[in-house]
């Protein structure tokens, strides 16, 4: 997952087609653990937090996944950022494994 991300073809190229990835723009990856947070809510009114994976599971996922990335795109961790969003188009990726 995390070579798919680096290597998404994300972001426009002169002509505005989406075929430059994040190390092609000097980009940075904002990672944000939600793992507790996964919730169902395709039933009732509730979302369903049963298939959140539980703590002891999930950590070393995140930490794995982040260690991953750190190994393939330079980066300064822990740096202090300030962060902005700015949602440029229509376009929302769904990745799953």
């Amino acid at each position: 997952m995390a070579e798919k991300i680096l290597g998404l073809r994300v972001f426009g190229d002169a002509e505005g087609k989406m075929n430059r990835d994040l190390m092609e723009v000097n980009g940075s990856v904002l990672v944000v653990s939600q793992f507790t947070l996964y919730g169902d809510a395709s039933k009732g009114r509730r979302p369903s937090f049963i298939d959140a994976a539980p703590p002891t599971f999930a950590i070393p996922l995140y930490e794995k996944f982040v260690a991953l990335l750190r190994e393939k795109a330079a980066g300064k961790i822990g740096a202090m950022m300030e962060v902005e969003l700015v949602n440029d188009g229509p376009v929302t990726l769904l990745l799953e494994r």
